[in-house]
């Protein structure tokens, strides 16, 4: 373990943070530190104090505890990240024989200087009750498999020696915060705590002291783990190891089956989709193409927080080839009605046991170990899957490890239960209402400029991933930075001319996002010839782009429709001219006229899988469709000047990308609507559909 303290660096941020104070600014640099680390933290775990003076608002000071707060990360945390809490009021708490949750909550924030700020730590009264004024605390991996043992105390004991008091495991809240200060106070001379399966504290009187003391300590443990004998997994029989196509196969085949079960109502949706992602690394085949990996896995969360982010335990599938479609799909139906089911009977034999009533989470697995191919991580998008992913990795090493030195045991299921249906830690997650598009993936052709580039940004407002496609590969990286997308958002250059070049894209969004649910094809080119002496080279080519390409798209999305089994839509960018064609524009008119065909085609087809097929009619939208002066020629044709010709509509408004983007979200969200073609013209009676 390195240490990362830099004299100069820290100094630089007591000169940032100057109205902070330095107590404060150190303490949000030696907080960094820590977070930068994922070997001691993970996505808003751990947490860091500091206890200072402070002014209130009429003049007087105050001695405070500054601690990190919820929502805060501490690879980011600014000075407002650790809100100040008087510490007097605190102090008396302990005198106390009980307190529950929410008065401690309660405690905390009523004695906030600032009520504005973020609520403090669940752990705020264990800092508190300690008296040094600096207290690091994190879940180190090297310190989890030391403690995640069926002896774990003894094992604790054995490794710190003198130097460290050790805390036998009960639930984070008021009962810890005094149990940690009883057993500090036998021995004020010790460095910090060791937390059986939940993490280490170490505490000094300056920033510094307490940052090395954690630094020192997990390489301790880490140091322990190196001199262990290697733990030896024995590997499952398996063909080859999967390729792409068959990750996405998978991706598919998991994201179709784990989606969340319905809110109720009429108008409710039947099905939420989950984001799906996948990771595989040496370590990782390892361990889910192990015999061991059938118990290990089985056996819980490193630390008991991590359930709320995973689930107790990951849905492990047997060893079926992924490239057996039909054979590991139902093998996948089978182990995850297991999965309910089991979990199911955890929650009401819990719920009985403690005599508490609670209301059930849903019960679809969080991470799936599949043998042969690696991790899947499932969340309402793609951070929540990426953060079961990040803790299922760190899991695996903190199982290797502890199985190293001895026999990885994390807690029982009642002290899990009582975790992951903690008030404190379910507000973790937040209650925040979730989008339109949440959990849902749009695939978008021409997505590097108009109308693609606007239906991007519209999905992508209302909570969608978006997978963006175009022929201009450098643009399209442009548009996810333009639009900042984050994770939110993947690319890939693409010829939907080229059948195979769409099927990679399709396979590439369900590597990225586990698979597809709207897609919006919406490519094309307008070439301008009267149809009688038309070059045969160019009606062809046109019709590569404009009803070729759509047939494209619509046969790879139908493929992945089917294999999710969660319905779809498949929205096509027509056109009016199909219904009102122009002057010298036949080229263009004949193949868009085909794919109003097209959609009603599908429509009919698909309509049995709940797959919805839908079209848009844009007219005079000024795109790229319309460069080198096409949109001049058009008027012209119609005998307009340009401004007559954009605005020549019933309603005598100009139509822009962003109304043709609005068309098609409002289409992928009309459930009962299916082989309609919507107009977004302004109003053309000669082109109304009929």
């Amino acid at each position: 373990m390195k240490n990362r303290w830099d004299e100069r660096e820290a100094r630089s941020f007591i000169a940032r943070y100057k109205a902070a104070g330095p107590d404060l600014a150190l303490r949000t640099y030696s907080a960094r530190l820590i977070g930068r680390d994922s070997s001691l933290v993970l996505h808003g775990g751990g947490n860091t104090s500091v206890k200072t003076v402070s002014r209130t608002l009429d003049g007087e000071t105050a001695q405070v505890i500054c601690i990190k707060g919820s929502g805060w990360d501490l690879a980011t945390i600014e000075p407002a990240g650790h809100p100040a809490v008087k510490m007097e009021p605190l102090e008396r708490l302990r005198a106390l024989p009980w307190l529950s949750d929410e008065d401690m909550v309660n405690a905390s924030r009523t004695n906030m200087l600032d009520a504005a700020g973020p609520t403090p730590s669940v752990e705020t009264l264990l800092h508190a009750f300690l008296p040094h004024r600096f207290i690091d605390h994190t879940h180190a991996d090297a310190v989890l498999s030391i403690t995640n043992q069926p002896d774990s105390e003894k094992r604790a004991r054995a490794w710190v020696g003198e130097h460290l008091g050790v805390v036998p495991y009960i639930m984070p809240g008021f009962a810890l915060a005094k149990l940690a200060a009883e057993i500090y106070e036998r021995d004020p001379s010790v460095e910090g705590l060791v937390l059986v399966k939940h993490g280490i504290f170490t505490f000094g009187d300056t920033a510094r002291q307490s940052y090395d003391r954690m630094i020192e300590w997990v390489d301790s443990a880490e140091r322990l783990i190196a001199r262990s004998k290697r733990f030896t997994f024995h590997p499952l029989r398996l063909p080859d190891k999967a390729h792409a196509r068959d990750v996405g196969i998978a991706a598919n085949l998991i994201r179709g089956q784990c989606f969340l079960p319905s809110n109720g109502g009429r108008q409710a949706t039947p099905r939420q989709p989950l984001i799906v992602r996948h990771r595989s690394s040496d370590a990782i085949l390892e361990f889910v193409t192990s015999r061991e990996a059938a118990r290990l896995s089985q056996q819980g969360p490193a630390t008991p927080d991590h359930v709320i982010r995973t689930k107790a335990k990951p849905l492990l599938m047997p060893a079926v080839p992924v490239a057996d479609e039909k054979r590991f799909g139902a093998a996948l139906r089978v182990r995850l009605a297991e999965y309910i089911k089991a979990y199911q009977a955890y929650f009401h034999h819990q719920s009985r046991a403690k005599q508490v009533v609670r209301t059930p989470l849903d019960p679809v697995p969080r991470v799936v170990l599949v043998p042969g191919v690696g991790l899947f991580g499932l969340g309402i998008d793609a951070k929540a899957a990426d953060v079961a992913l990040d803790i299922y990795e760190h899991t695996i090493n903190v199982i290797t490890n502890a199985s190293r030195i001895g026999t990885y045991r994390a807690l029982p299921d009642g002290d899990l239960f009582d975790l992951e249906y903690w008030s404190l830690e379910q507000a973790k997650l937040g209650k925040a209402t979730p989008k339109a598009f949440a959990g849902k993936v749009v695939w978008i052709s021409g997505a590097a400029a108009g109308i693609g580039l606007a239906t991007a940004k519209a999905f992508a407002k209302d909570g969608a991933h978006v997978f963006l496609t175009d022929r201009d590969g450098p643009a399209l990286e442009e548009v996810i930075k333009q639009i900042g997308l984050g994770r939110q958002g993947a690319s890939m250059r693409c010829d939907v001319t080229d059948k195979v070049q769409v099927n990679v894209a399709f396979e590439r969004c369900s590597l990225t996002f586990g698979g597809v649910d709207i897609v919006v094809s919406n490519a094309g080119v307008a070439p301008v010839h009267d149809i009688a002496s038309c070059p045969e080279p160019m009606l062809r080519e046109s019709y590569e782009i404009n009803f070729f390409a759509h047939q494209h798209v619509a046969q790879a999305a139908v493929r992945i429709f089917k294999r999710q089994a969660l319905g779809g839509v498949l929205l096509f960018n027509a056109s009016k001219s199909a219904f009102n064609p122009g002057p010298g524009f036949g080229p263009y008119t004949l193949p868009k006229a085909g794919v109003i065909a097209l959609t009603r085609q599908y429509a009919v087809e698909v309509g049995k899988m709940g797959v919805r097929v839908n079209a848009v009619n844009a007219d005079r939208v000024q795109t790229g469709l319309y460069r080198n002066g096409l949109l001049a020629k058009r008027a012209k044709a119609r005998g307009l000047t340009v401004q007559e010709y954009v605005k020549g509509n019933l309603l005598g408004e100009e139509v822009f990308a962003e109304d043709v983007a609005q068309a098609f979200v409002a289409l992928a969200q009309a459930r009962k609507t299916t082989g309609a073609v919507l107009p977004v013209d302004g109003g053309n009676a000669a082109a109304f559909p009929r």
